[in-house]
């Protein structure tokens, strides 16, 4: 039986400061800290092309093999780095993430979030801090975050009838990163052709402002860097945790497997999509997308799977909330870094791809269309028992996680995507990207220590 949690201020109080302190303690000493390193390889090649005249892909972080891997766009939606020192820019990142983490919360729990008050929400901050794909996203300046805002912007126009402007997040998302790309092909797999046609157009926009920016750097990277998955890193390290990852790290180097694999995931997705879609359900919908681009990218850093975090939301929706603190729970230990040196054997097969199998478990099992008849926006179908609301004034849901929750794998739960309003925010996002992290090869440069955790 779990035990409730305090309905006093005061014992509410004491919860939080020790829950704070346990969380403070374990950041201090868990984690070890990434130096801000993706961040300044974004700086130093911002620096390098705009103020010493050299190209954006020839920068190399001093004493690594590792520069800028992501689309020329990115390097262009970078420029303000330009006029910032370093300290400036790192301070810069952090109140940005920090922000697209309030859109994001925002956006996953529509009108509801009022409810969860002070203590709901100061939790909730306490749990999200323990999660190990938001604790590597600050830490190394990532911009993980921002991507997934994008799209769950766009979830939310969609899934309340105001599809207008539909699209372009998830097009600026795929020509920052490429995997986010994934989510036109939700598009089409709902038929939303007018969403897709603007995700593809504002994608193949920018990218062209980009090239027109700096034609060199666009020829070298779609005809050379992209194919260089050298430069991203080695596949079999610890922390790729995709299909490809898992393969590497089995010592299977054809790529034949790797794609067969790749189309069976991919069939597996379409064919839950759809229903997700025909339910109203855009809420799943997003989060199996967001699986499914973690499961296929070539590489998929551990903090690139802040694209999980729409699935927890889901759960919790749909009555699971304890598999969702589970699960969660797992994927705030840093398990898979105890095969950092020797993922061979049973037991490295499988502690060593936990992230994976937790994100293939999700595509396979999360459940879809489990929603009431009379909150199914944003589909084209109707019940057959209840009309659909009306696009223009579509109903919220009941929150899905309660502040005053009776148990930790709720309030996990909640950390993990807090509310989702069915009728506001089809959750989904997409996962990392296949050129695009700059995580070390066999030691991790980023980390302070020669062995990284998390």
């Amino acid at each position: 039986m779990t035990p409730a949690l305090p309905r006093t201020d005061r014992g509410r109080l004491l919860l939080l400061l020790a829950l704070a302190t346990v969380v403070t303690v374990f950041t201090a000493t868990v984690p070890l800290l990434r130096d801000w390193f993706d961040l300044r390889v974004y700086y130093g090649s911002i620096d390098t092309w705009v103020h010493h005249g050299g190209r954006i892909y020839d920068y190399r972080v001093p004493g690594t093999t590792y520069g800028f891997t992501y689309p020329p766009f990115a390097a262009v939606a970078m420029l303000p780095m330009a006029l910032l020192d370093l300290r400036t820019a790192i301070a810069a990142a952090l109140l940005l993430n920090l922000a697209a983490l309030a859109v994001i919360l925002r956006l996953l729990t529509g009108p509801e979030w009022r409810r969860h008050g002070w203590y709901g929400w100061a939790l909730i901050a306490c749990l999200l801090a323990l999660f190990e794909p938001l604790r590597d996203t600050f830490s190394f300046g990532q911009v993980n975050l921002l991507l997934l805002a994008l799209v769950l912007t766009d979830a939310a126009l969609l899934a309340t009838g105001r599809g207008r402007l539909a699209g372009i997040g998830i097009g600026l998302a795929a020509a920052i990163k490429l995997t986010p790309a994934l989510f036109i092909g939700l598009l089409l797999v709902a038929r939303r052709w007018r969403a897709a046609a603007l995700a593809t157009a504002v994608a193949l926009g920018a990218t062209a402002l980009a090239a027109w920016v700096d034609m060199d750097a666009s020829r070298f990277y779609w005809t050379d860097a992209l194919w260089d998955t050298s430069r991203v890193g080695r596949l079999g390290y610890v922390s790729n945790q995709s299909v490809q990852g898992i393969l590497a790290r089995l010592g299977e180097p054809d790529r034949a497997v790797w794609a067969a694999a790749v189309l069976l995931i991919l069939g597996v997705w379409a064919l839950r999509v759809r229903r997700a879609v025909a339910a109203g359900d855009w809420t799943a919908a997003f989060a199996l997308t967001g699986l499914t681009a973690c499961l296929v990218s070539p590489i998929t850093w551990v903090h690139h799977l802040v694209w999980l975090l729409p699935s927890f939301a889901v759960l919790v929706r749909t009555g699971h909330p304890r598999i969702a603190g589970a699960l969660y729970a797992a994927l705030c230990t840093s398990v898979v870094w105890l095969w950092f040196d020797d993922a061979s054997g049973v037991d490295g097969f499988l502690g060593s791809n936990t992230y994976a199998w937790i994100t293939l478990g999700l595509l396979l099992w999360l459940p879809v269309g489990q929603l009431p008849s009379d909150r199914r926006t944003g589909s084209r179908r109707t019940s057959t028992t209840t009309a659909a609301p009306s696009p223009t004034a579509p109903t919220t849901s009941p929150a899905s996680v309660q502040a005053e929750a009776g148990s930790a794998g709720t309030a996990a739960a909640a950390a993990a995507g807090s509310v989702v309003a069915p009728g506001r925010a089809g959750a989904r996002e997409v996962s990392s990207e296949p050129t695009g992290s700059t995580l070390e090869a066999d030691r991790n440069p980023q980390s302070s220590s020669e062995r990284a955790s998390s």
